[in-house]
């Protein structure tokens, strides 16, 4: 029966970033046997010899510098599963991460999905226990779009046909593509579950791109915003009515 399991891809999107080999060993230590783990170089100048010992047992992808779009489009366009699963180079999945996040969405037949997570430091010491974004209820969830983005991208998984359905990253962004993608899922009609289940840990870390480049991310983040804002605002004024019609009717 294992055989006829779907296919799972995990992307590792990495710059120069020293925890890849935590995340690649992550990957490696999942629970569900029927993974493929691409690892996406793109461009790096520093630690990429800490890949060497994974040969043969990871793909290693490597191509010029163009940003984490551009890494997770070239790694999704490559991959081979029925589903792919986004890691990023200084996060870790933990053992069961594939298997119950899988499980979940083959229980209400998703085409992609979000959990919780755990936050760590840069030394790996938890800092933030269950972090849970807001439930399956849609006026919490949508809601939450209006200022913010409720869904962490390590904790994502979707089918590789719904990326071909949505498209690609938009590598125009390099720092709201995860934002811009959501928003694009969402209207198009696609539920977008959350598995209620504490599956990855999420590295906050001085490194990190969110705290270097803290304003640039700002400035993006209210462009992103701004271009959904109106069709956002028809779309949930949509639901509500929707809503509003069912309550009237008990």
């Amino acid at each position: 029966m294992a055989v006829n399991r779907p296919r799972v891809t995990i992307v590792i999107p990495f710059y120069n970033d020293p925890y890849v080999t935590e995340a690649v060993d992550s990957a490696l230590a999942q629970t569900y046997s029927n993974t493929e783990i691409i690892v996406v170089d793109d461009g790096s100048t520093q630690h990429a010899d800490k890949l060497r010992q994974y040969d043969g047992r990871v793909h290693y992808l490597g191509k010029s510098n163009g940003g984490t779009a551009s890494a997770l489009n070239h790694g999704f366009r490559h991959a081979s599963g029925d589903y792919i699963a986004w890691l990023s180079s200084d996060d870790r999945f933990y053992p069961e991460k594939i298997e119950r996040q899988l499980a979940g969405m083959e229980r209400c037949g998703a085409w992609i999905s979000h959990t919780g997570f755990d936050q760590i430091d840069a030394g790996g010491k938890l800092t933030s226990l269950a972090v849970m974004p807001p439930s399956n209820d849609k006026w919490q969830f949508y809601r939450a779009f209006q200022n913010s983005n409720p869904v962490n991208g390590c904790t994502v998984m979707m089918s590789k046909s719904l990326y071909g359905h949505i498209g690609a990253f938009d590598e125009s962004l390099p720092f709201t593509h995860d934002l811009d993608y959501w928003f694009r899922v969402l209207l198009a009609g696609i539920p977008f579950p959350l598995v209620a289940e504490t599956l990855s840990a999420y590295r906050w870390h001085d490194s990190m791109g969110t705290l270097r480049s803290r304003d640039a991310v700002e400035r993006e983040a209210k462009q992103t915003f701004a271009k959904y804002a109106k069709r956002w605002q028809i779309f949930t004024a949509k639901l509500g009515m929707a809503q509003s019609a069912v309550g009237g009717t008990s």
